[in-house]
């Protein structure tokens, strides 16, 4: 039976113009960040091959804009349909699937029936209007998630829509939007939750956590879903900030920033200096974003010239109330201030004058980050920008 599904998944990596070697490649990348050793691709290669082992899977839509659906279509080789579609046997898709109506649901009724599935939610739950604020199949949407969520083997959260209610629960928030695990919370349903925030979702990350739910059984002492940390997310790809990995940081180090609104602000953007000033949120932002990057690894947010919005900074336990959006906007045209003892709050250029010299105002900034992430000790700092804490005003 192994054999057999083995010789039919080469047959759809042929079809799709994938080679072997670069199915092996792909679970080389999977492997990583799933923090295991590339010694475990012909493992990952194996478990995906043999069919018979994938669990079924449900993507359910809520208050969203499809865009991680779409993220989805960027997966990196072999493409999402070889890897989701074909593989993971999703047995109900809105988006993407032919089938429509009564047939449809009807997937979802038996795959709930049938139990041991793994339920992926793209978008906010919408409890507005007594739950009419999305009706699906002609009903509130909330009650589609309070029978199929208490059965699921997993639940993963997709988008930070789907995580904190992300532009769905921006302020006034009237369709009562939320985030997955805080619904889930309140209404005491006890399956875990796993959330991968960012709008859109990287697709890298979707497909790896499918296949580490998947590997769970055999690999459960190295399992990602045993390194969530406190806000549900996998701490090896959740683990670090975009600062931290961010090409452009050494410039910060450096002291050099590009100024909104400068007579050099074209010509230092040309350079890639620093986009602290812009109004980046990469050093409070944890994602692993500059590593996997965006559309089959081609770039990222940043690299492309924008300043990162901090999209993966959703707080999933304060559900609608913890939405990215509300807490860092305006996005552009400020900087948070960088907090010094006895100074107070003093924007990186400010640094730079004092010291007098932009080498060493990049090593004062520099050791105030490291004080941050725990690799020295030294001055306290602040665990969030004073800007972002009060979500509103702020030092221009």
């Amino acid at each position: 039976m192994a054999q057999e599904a083995r010789a039919e998944f080469s047959e759809l990596l042929a079809a799709r113009g994938v080679s072997r070697r670069d199915f092996l490649k792909y679970c080389g990348s999977v492997a990583a960040l799933l923090g295991m050793s590339e010694m475990y691709a012909p493992q990952i290669a194996s478990a995906i091959e043999s069919g018979s082992k994938l669990q079924p899977a449900l993507w359910l839509a809520h208050g969203l804009c499809t865009g991680c659906t779409e993220s989805m279509a960027q997966v990196n080789t072999p493409d999402v349909p070889t890897i989701v579609l074909d593989l993971l046997s999703v047995n109900y898709w809105e988006t993407v699937m032919a089938a429509a109506g009564t047939q449809a649901e009807e997937n979802i009724k038996a795959t709930v029936d049938k139990g041991g599935f793994v339920l992926i939610v793209e978008g906010s739950v919408m409890e507005g209007f007594n739950g009419n604020a999305l009706r699906i199949g002609g009903r509130p949407g909330v009650e589609e998630l309070k029978e199929v969520a208490p059965k699921a083997a997993a639940i993963i959260a997709v988008g930070s829509c789907a995580v904190d209610g992300g532009w769905v629960a921006g302020n006034p928030n009237p369709a009562g939007a939320t985030g997955v695990s805080a619904w889930a919370a309140k209404n005491n349903i006890k399956v875990p939750v796993i959330n991968l925030p960012t709008c859109p979702v990287n697709p890298e990350w979707v497909v790896a956590i499918l296949v580490d739910v998947l590997l769970a059984g055999e690999l459960a002492d190295g399992s990602i879903l045993k390194k969530l940390d406190a806000q549900g997310r996998p701490s090896l790809i959740f683990g670090q900030t975009i600062h931290d990995n961010c090409p452009r940081r050494g410039h910060f180090e450096n002291g050099e920033f590009v100024v909104y609104g400068a007579a050099d602000q074209a010509e230092k953007e040309a350079k890639g200096w620093c986009l602290y000033q812009m109004g980046c949120k990469g050093p409070q932002t944890y994602t692993n974003c500059p590593l996997v990057r965006w559309n089959k690894a081609v770039n990222w947010c940043v690299e492309s010239g924008s300043p990162c919005i901090g999209c993966g900074t959703a707080d999933a336990l304060k559900g609608g109330t913890g939405n990215w959006v509300d807490a860092g906007t305006p996005f552009l045209g400020r900087a948070a201030n960088v907090r010094l003892p006895g100074v107070g709050g003093v924007q990186p250029s400010t640094i730079g004058a004092v010291v007098g010299g932009v080498a060493a105002a990049g090593l004062v900034v520099h050791g105030v980050a490291s004080v941050a992430k725990g690799r020295v000790k030294g001055v306290p700092t602040e665990t969030e920008k004073a800007y972002d804490m009060k979500k509103k005003g702020g030092d221009k």
